[in-house]
Protein backbone atom coordinates (compact mmCIF):
# COMPACT_ATOMS: atom_id res chain seq x y z
CA UNK A 1 0.00 0.00 0.00
CA UNK A 2 1.21 3.46 -1.31
CA UNK A 3 2.26 5.73 1.88
CA UNK A 4 -0.19 8.20 0.58
CA UNK A 5 -3.21 6.09 0.64
CA UNK A 6 -5.87 6.20 3.83
CA UNK A 7 -7.65 2.66 3.46
CA UNK A 8 -11.45 3.14 3.12
CA UNK A 9 -13.26 4.58 6.42
CA UNK A 10 -10.34 5.89 8.76
CA UNK A 11 -6.79 5.21 9.74
CA UNK A 12 -7.38 4.16 13.29
CA UNK A 13 -10.05 1.65 11.98
CA UNK A 14 -6.66 -0.68 11.77
CA UNK A 15 -6.68 -0.76 15.36
CA UNK A 16 -9.93 -1.28 15.94
CA UNK A 17 -10.12 2.18 18.03
CA UNK A 18 -13.42 4.35 17.55
CA UNK A 19 -13.04 7.25 15.14
CA UNK A 20 -13.99 9.58 17.48
CA UNK A 21 -12.00 13.09 16.55
CA UNK A 22 -10.24 14.02 20.01
CA UNK A 23 -10.53 17.88 20.71
CA UNK A 24 -9.58 20.20 23.70
CA UNK A 25 -13.02 19.62 25.16
CA UNK A 26 -12.46 15.78 24.80
CA UNK A 27 -9.07 16.14 26.83
CA UNK A 28 -11.05 17.56 29.89
CA UNK A 29 -13.61 14.79 29.70
CA UNK A 30 -10.91 12.31 29.68
CA UNK A 31 -9.33 13.83 32.93
CA UNK A 32 -13.13 13.49 34.63
CA UNK A 33 -13.49 10.00 33.48
CA UNK A 34 -9.55 9.52 34.81
CA UNK A 35 -9.05 7.76 31.54
CA UNK A 36 -5.34 8.95 31.18
CA UNK A 37 -4.29 10.68 28.20
CA UNK A 38 -1.34 9.37 25.33
CA UNK A 39 0.79 12.24 23.91
CA UNK A 40 3.32 12.00 21.37
CA UNK A 41 5.46 14.30 19.33
CA UNK A 42 5.86 13.82 15.30
CA UNK A 43 7.28 15.75 12.79
CA UNK A 44 6.16 14.54 9.04
CA UNK A 45 3.69 12.72 7.49
CA UNK A 46 4.95 8.92 8.05
CA UNK A 47 5.73 9.15 11.53
CA UNK A 48 2.49 11.01 12.39
CA UNK A 49 0.27 8.44 10.41
CA UNK A 50 1.69 5.79 12.89
CA UNK A 51 1.20 7.72 15.62
CA UNK A 52 -2.44 8.63 14.69
CA UNK A 53 -3.39 4.61 13.87
CA UNK A 54 -1.83 3.76 17.06
CA UNK A 55 -4.16 5.36 19.36
CA UNK A 56 -2.63 8.15 20.77
CA UNK A 57 -4.69 10.41 21.55
CA UNK A 58 -2.50 14.31 21.24
CA UNK A 59 0.29 14.96 18.17
CA UNK A 60 2.39 17.98 19.43
CA UNK A 61 4.58 19.24 16.17
CA UNK A 62 7.43 19.76 18.97
CA UNK A 63 9.93 22.58 18.55
CA UNK A 64 11.99 19.55 19.59
CA UNK A 65 12.42 19.00 16.14
CA UNK A 66 15.51 21.96 15.87
CA UNK A 67 17.19 19.13 18.02
CA UNK A 68 16.09 15.74 16.54
CA UNK A 69 15.04 16.68 12.66
CA UNK A 70 17.19 19.80 12.22
CA UNK A 71 20.27 18.88 14.15
CA UNK A 72 19.90 21.89 16.59
CA UNK A 73 22.05 21.86 20.04
CA UNK A 74 18.03 23.21 21.60
CA UNK A 75 15.26 24.50 20.30
CA UNK A 76 15.94 28.19 20.37
CA UNK A 77 16.66 27.68 16.38
CA UNK A 78 14.09 26.72 14.85
CA UNK A 79 11.67 28.94 13.24
CA UNK A 80 7.79 30.37 12.48
CA UNK A 81 7.90 28.73 8.90
CA UNK A 82 9.81 25.96 10.08
CA UNK A 83 7.30 25.00 12.62
CA UNK A 84 4.38 25.56 9.89
CA UNK A 85 6.10 23.16 7.39
CA UNK A 86 6.24 20.47 9.46
CA UNK A 87 2.75 21.06 10.87
CA UNK A 88 1.35 21.08 7.95
CA UNK A 89 2.59 17.40 7.20
CA UNK A 90 1.52 16.25 10.10
CA UNK A 91 -1.82 17.29 10.05
CA UNK A 92 -2.26 15.57 6.63
CA UNK A 93 -2.03 12.16 8.24
CA UNK A 94 -4.16 12.81 10.80
CA UNK A 95 -7.43 11.47 11.64
CA UNK A 96 -8.37 11.14 15.53
CA UNK A 97 -5.88 12.64 17.13
CA UNK A 98 -5.84 16.58 18.41
CA UNK A 99 -2.92 18.44 16.64
CA UNK A 100 -1.26 20.52 18.76
CA UNK A 101 1.66 23.30 17.42
CA UNK A 102 4.45 24.26 19.87
CA UNK A 103 4.84 28.11 19.32
CA UNK A 104 8.93 28.57 18.60
CA UNK A 105 10.87 30.51 20.48
CA UNK A 106 10.62 34.39 20.03
CA UNK A 107 6.90 34.27 18.22
CA UNK A 108 5.08 34.99 21.37
CA UNK A 109 7.04 38.26 22.72
CA UNK A 110 4.36 40.47 22.81
CA UNK A 111 0.36 40.04 22.50
CA UNK A 112 -0.36 41.15 18.79
CA UNK A 113 2.87 38.88 17.15
CA UNK A 114 1.17 36.02 19.29
CA UNK A 115 -2.23 36.16 17.78
CA UNK A 116 -0.50 37.06 14.20
CA UNK A 117 1.71 33.43 14.51
CA UNK A 118 -1.19 31.81 16.24
CA UNK A 119 -3.77 32.46 13.54
CA UNK A 120 -1.18 31.22 10.63
CA UNK A 121 -0.75 27.82 12.43
CA UNK A 122 -4.08 27.52 12.47
CA UNK A 123 -5.44 28.66 9.52
CA UNK A 124 -2.05 27.85 6.99
CA UNK A 125 -1.07 24.86 9.13
CA UNK A 126 -4.60 23.39 10.19
CA UNK A 127 -3.10 23.30 13.62
CA UNK A 128 -6.09 22.63 16.73
CA UNK A 129 -4.33 23.99 19.31
CA UNK A 130 -0.97 25.79 20.47
CA UNK A 131 1.53 25.24 22.88
CA UNK A 132 3.14 28.15 24.79
CA UNK A 133 5.65 27.97 27.46
CA UNK A 134 5.79 29.53 30.50
CA UNK A 135 3.24 31.96 32.59
CA UNK A 136 1.77 34.08 29.98
CA UNK A 137 -1.94 34.73 31.71
CA UNK A 138 -2.77 37.58 29.47
CA UNK A 139 -1.28 35.71 26.47
CA UNK A 140 -3.24 32.73 26.97
CA UNK A 141 -6.26 34.72 27.40
CA UNK A 142 -6.12 36.66 24.60
CA UNK A 143 -5.72 33.45 22.46
CA UNK A 144 -8.40 32.14 23.60
CA UNK A 145 -10.71 35.41 23.10
CA UNK A 146 -9.40 34.88 19.86
CA UNK A 147 -10.97 30.87 19.76
CA UNK A 148 -7.13 29.66 19.36
CA UNK A 149 -6.97 26.75 21.76
CA UNK A 150 -3.66 26.85 24.18
CA UNK A 151 -1.92 24.57 25.73
CA UNK A 152 0.14 26.08 28.54
CA UNK A 153 3.57 24.61 29.45
CA UNK A 154 5.34 24.87 32.97
CA UNK A 155 8.08 23.87 34.79
CA UNK A 156 11.16 22.89 32.81
CA UNK A 157 10.98 24.87 29.84
CA UNK A 158 12.86 24.09 27.11
CA UNK A 159 13.20 27.54 25.75
CA UNK A 160 14.23 29.30 28.97
CA UNK A 161 17.23 27.17 28.80
CA UNK A 162 19.70 30.01 29.12
CA UNK A 163 17.73 31.95 31.66
CA UNK A 164 17.78 28.60 33.80
CA UNK A 165 21.24 27.53 33.23
CA UNK A 166 20.87 24.38 31.63
CA UNK A 167 17.92 21.42 31.69
CA UNK A 168 17.13 21.48 35.63
CA UNK A 169 14.64 19.90 37.40
CA UNK A 170 12.39 22.92 38.65
CA UNK A 171 10.35 23.30 41.53
CA UNK A 172 12.47 21.80 43.79
CA UNK A 173 11.69 24.03 47.26
CA UNK A 174 8.87 24.97 49.18
CA UNK A 175 8.35 28.65 47.55
CA UNK A 176 8.69 27.57 44.26
CA UNK A 177 6.44 25.05 44.27
CA UNK A 178 4.18 27.19 45.41
CA UNK A 179 5.10 29.47 42.49
CA UNK A 180 4.37 26.87 40.36
CA UNK A 181 1.32 25.78 41.52
CA UNK A 182 -0.04 29.31 41.32
CA UNK A 183 0.92 29.34 37.47
CA UNK A 184 -0.99 26.26 36.98
CA UNK A 185 -4.31 27.97 38.65
CA UNK A 186 -3.38 31.55 36.65
CA UNK A 187 -2.95 29.56 33.15
CA UNK A 188 -6.43 27.47 33.68
CA UNK A 189 -8.08 30.13 34.91
CA UNK A 190 -7.37 32.03 31.85
CA UNK A 191 -8.62 29.13 29.60
CA UNK A 192 -5.45 26.93 28.92
CA UNK A 193 -7.43 23.44 27.87
CA UNK A 194 -4.10 21.58 29.25
CA UNK A 195 -1.19 22.32 31.05
CA UNK A 196 2.38 20.17 30.48
CA UNK A 197 4.60 19.84 33.63
CA UNK A 198 8.04 19.21 32.55
CA UNK A 199 10.67 18.28 34.74
CA UNK A 200 9.20 18.69 38.00
CA UNK A 201 9.02 16.41 41.40
CA UNK A 202 6.00 13.56 41.04
CA UNK A 203 4.78 14.97 44.53
CA UNK A 204 4.17 18.31 42.60
CA UNK A 205 2.95 17.50 39.55
CA UNK A 206 0.53 14.94 41.66
CA UNK A 207 -1.00 17.77 43.52
CA UNK A 208 -1.02 20.36 41.01
CA UNK A 209 -2.80 17.68 38.71
CA UNK A 210 -5.49 16.96 41.82
CA UNK A 211 -5.85 20.71 41.89
CA UNK A 212 -6.96 21.67 38.43
CA UNK A 213 -9.84 21.18 36.53
CA UNK A 214 -7.82 20.92 33.32
CA UNK A 215 -5.75 17.96 32.47
CA UNK A 216 -1.77 18.39 32.93
CA UNK A 217 -0.10 16.48 30.72
CA UNK A 218 3.44 15.13 31.82
CA UNK A 219 7.38 14.90 30.89
CA UNK A 220 9.55 13.75 33.54
CA UNK A 221 7.12 14.62 36.27
CA UNK A 222 5.67 11.46 37.64
CA UNK A 223 2.79 8.89 36.80
CA UNK A 224 -0.16 11.01 38.43
CA UNK A 225 -0.21 13.68 35.65
CA UNK A 226 -3.76 13.01 33.58
CA UNK A 227 -1.17 12.32 30.61
CA UNK A 228 1.92 11.46 29.22
CA UNK A 229 4.39 12.79 26.38
CA UNK A 230 7.63 12.03 24.97
CA UNK A 231 9.42 13.17 21.99
CA UNK A 232 9.12 10.44 19.35
CA UNK A 233 12.85 10.16 18.30
CA UNK A 234 13.22 9.24 22.03
CA UNK A 235 10.64 6.71 22.12
CA UNK A 236 12.26 4.77 19.60
CA UNK A 237 16.06 5.60 19.85
CA UNK A 238 16.32 7.61 17.08
CA UNK A 239 18.62 10.33 18.90
CA UNK A 240 22.37 10.15 19.09
CA UNK A 241 23.02 11.38 22.64
CA UNK A 242 22.14 9.73 26.06
CA UNK A 243 18.28 9.52 26.87
CA UNK A 244 17.29 11.56 30.07
CA UNK A 245 16.14 9.58 32.90
CA UNK A 246 12.35 10.10 32.54
CA UNK A 247 12.63 8.31 28.49
CA UNK A 248 11.56 4.64 28.13
CA UNK A 249 12.67 3.50 24.82
CA UNK A 250 10.33 0.97 23.66
CA UNK A 251 12.42 0.49 20.68
CA UNK A 252 15.61 0.01 18.80
CA UNK A 253 15.10 1.92 15.52
CA UNK A 254 18.21 3.09 15.46
CA UNK A 255 19.75 0.03 15.06
CA UNK A 256 17.28 -1.40 12.65
CA UNK A 257 17.48 1.27 10.21
CA UNK A 258 21.29 1.23 10.79
CA UNK A 259 21.30 -2.64 10.04
CA UNK A 260 18.95 -2.02 7.26
CA UNK A 261 21.07 0.11 5.21
CA UNK A 262 24.23 -1.71 5.73
CA UNK A 263 22.73 -4.68 4.09
CA UNK A 264 21.56 -2.86 1.31
CA UNK A 265 24.73 -1.05 0.61
CA UNK A 266 25.94 -5.13 1.07
CA UNK A 267 23.81 -5.97 -1.38
CA UNK A 268 24.41 -2.96 -3.89
CA UNK A 269 28.44 -3.41 -3.77
CA UNK A 270 27.77 -7.48 -4.31
CA UNK A 271 25.63 -6.86 -7.21
CA UNK A 272 22.98 -8.47 -5.44
CA UNK A 273 20.36 -5.96 -5.31
CA UNK A 274 18.43 -5.04 -7.89
CA UNK A 275 17.66 -9.14 -8.88
CA UNK A 276 16.41 -10.30 -12.09
CA UNK A 277 13.08 -10.58 -10.71
CA UNK A 278 13.18 -6.56 -9.34
CA UNK A 279 14.23 -5.63 -13.07
CA UNK A 280 11.81 -4.47 -15.93
CA UNK A 281 12.38 -6.57 -19.15
CA UNK A 282 11.40 -5.84 -22.42
CA UNK A 283 8.52 -7.47 -24.50
CA UNK A 284 9.48 -10.54 -26.17
CA UNK A 285 8.20 -8.97 -29.64
CA UNK A 286 10.61 -5.82 -29.18
CA UNK A 287 13.13 -7.97 -28.34
CA UNK A 288 13.04 -10.19 -31.43
CA UNK A 289 12.24 -6.29 -33.31
CA UNK A 290 15.75 -4.91 -32.05
CA UNK A 291 17.49 -8.00 -33.03
CA UNK A 292 16.69 -7.93 -36.66
CA UNK A 293 17.41 -4.12 -36.85
CA UNK A 294 20.95 -4.04 -38.44
CA UNK A 295 21.84 -1.00 -35.67
CA UNK A 296 20.87 -3.18 -32.38
CA UNK A 297 22.07 -1.92 -29.84
CA UNK A 298 20.66 -4.73 -27.41
CA UNK A 299 22.78 -7.91 -27.21
CA UNK A 300 21.14 -11.11 -27.25
CA UNK A 301 20.45 -12.84 -23.65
Amino acid sequence: MSVTNFPSGASPALTGLPIAKVTMPALTEMKRQAKPISALTAYDYSSSRLVDEAGIDLILVGDSLAMVVLGHENTLAVTVDEMLHHTRAVRRAVRRALVVADMPFGSYTTIATALANAIRFVKESGAEAVKIEGPRVDLVRALVEAEIPVIGHLGLTPQSLHRMGGYRVQARTAESVHQLQAQAHALAEAGAGAIVLEGVPREVAAAITAELSVPTIGIGAGPECDGQILVFHDLLNLTFAPAAKFVRRYADAGALIRSAIEHYREDVEHRAFPSDEESYHLPESARHALDEMPSAVLRKA
